[in-house]
């Protein structure tokens, strides 16, 4: 896989293909962390696990709902014996599914400086990259008891050798994409020209890449790609398109996203038909206090409200919840 960079435009004829009986799915991935001031830059320490304790509630409320929510954990929480006590046992029971998310911050060896060009793991040295991987990769299958296989770059931050990393570190699917969003500005990567289906990013289809699900709406939603980043000198235009229902960008996340948004973009996503539909959110969102999106305990009902009422009408749409064992079984490699 040298060479192969994930941001680059797929090749022709890479589009993962799934058997018939396969439809439209969606998974739900938990960008699962420790809790930082989020409007304070970047710091190695200083960081807190609280959270960790709401996983237990959230995981009974998706297996009260069939959903299989999928973990991707990050160096403090991989390192956590009550994280491991909380997600252990759904996971050796197939009602949870665990993966890597590098945050380089907080990962060992802590050989680079904190900077937020760094924080974008893709722009470490190839060597320091790897070794913060395989350490995340290695206390998660010691601490949780299954081996990781589907990744998440911290910040989105993959780069030119992430796609070596994952292959040669047994990780069937990334998910670092977010498509239709660009982070060139703080040194990261460039989405935009991406798309939303998911691709095989090497000839060999060892490594799949499946986007985060981001649409446009609106009467411009057509050229949102060309017109929405041109936009970025005046976001307050941003809001009145948005308001006048001509343009808005809607991500699959209930974090800054109302429930009739996230609707409005779960109809665009399965009209475009994707295949597989990629909701995710971070995991201190599950109390109060930790994240600009839940600051009281009214925030926190209305999040639980927002993934009652999206699972609600998935099922209305005959859009089923799905797994990555059950995604990577169900692909056609022929």
């Amino acid at each position: 896989m040298a060479g192969i960079r994930i941001t680059d435009p797929p090749a022709p004829g890479s589009a993962v293909r799934f058997a018939p009986d396969f439809g439209q799915r969606f998974i739900l991935t938990v960008d699962t962390e420790e809790e930082f001031d989020w409007n304070k830059p970047i710091e190695r320490s200083g960081h807190t696990v609280h959270t960790i304790a709401r996983l237990a509630r959230f995981q009974e409320f998706c297996q009260g709902a069939g959903i299989c929510p999928i973990y991707l954990v990050d160096y403090p929480i991989a390192t956590s014996p009550a994280a491991a006590d909380i997600l252990r046992g759904p996971l050796a029971e197939g009602r949870a599914e665990i993966g890597v998310q590098l945050h380089p911050w907080v990962s060992p060896p802590h050989d680079e400086d904190v900077t937020e060009y760094n924080s974008f793991a893709g722009n470490l040295d190839p060597a320091l990259e790897r070794e913060k991987f395989t350490r995340l990769r290695q206390a998660i299958e010691g601490n949780f008891g299954k081996a990781p296989l589907i990744y998440r770059a911290g910040r989105y931050g993959i780069g030119p050798n992430t796609a070596q990393i994952l292959a040669d570190g047994g990780i069937a699917i990334d998910t670092s994409v977010r498509s239709n969003f660009d982070y060139s500005f703080a040194g990261g990567p460039n989405f935009r020209r991406l798309p939303l289906t998911p691709w095989w990013i090497d000839a060999d289809r060892r490594l799949m890449e499946l986007p985060l699900t981001t649409v446009y709406s609106g009467m411009l939603r057509q050229i949102g790609d060309w017109l929405y980043p041109r936009l970025w000198r005046i976001p307050q235009m941003r809001g009145v398109l948005s308001r006048l229902g001509i343009m808005e960008r809607i991500p699959l996340t209930p974090e800054g996203v109302t429930l009739p948004e996230a609707l409005r973009g779960i109809d665009i996503a399965l009209d475009m038909g994707l295949p597989v539909l990629v909701f995710s959110f971070h995991s201190p969102s599950l109390a109060p206090g930790y994240t600009p999106y839940v600051r009281n305990e009214d925030d926190l009902d209305a999040l639980y409200d927002w993934w009652r009422g999206v699972f609600a009408y998935l099922r209305k749409r005959n859009v089923a919840p799905t797994t990555v064992v059950e995604i990577m079984a169900s692909v056609e490699l022929a």
